[in-house]
């Protein structure tokens, strides 16, 4: 069974960058250019899959945490005794 893509919000590198760019003392600013498609391309050229849902890696481990949530609130109701 092969692994699920890694995939990463390409705004989420712009968000980092910006602030990254900021905290060096420069000044960058938005607007004129989408800087979501360079993003994106960088992620492609490093092997990450862009998706606007974000980190998939996240979003399991968010669904994960929720599940553990609801067997403890509400108890088991998959049936077979984990509550993962």
């Amino acid at each position: 069974m092969e692994p699920a893509s890694e995939t990463f919000n390409p705004w989420t590198v712009v968000n980092v960058v910006f602030h990254h760019l900021a905290a060096q003392g420069l000044h960058p600013t938005l607007g004129g250019v989408d800087p979501g498609a360079p993003a994106a391309e960088l992620l492609r050229a490093l092997g990450i899959e862009p998706a606007a849902e974000g980190d998939r890696q996240v979003g399991e481990n968010v669904q994960r945490h929720l599940a553990e949530i609801r067997a403890a609130v509400f108890g088991n109701s998959d049936g077979d005794g984990d509550s993962r």
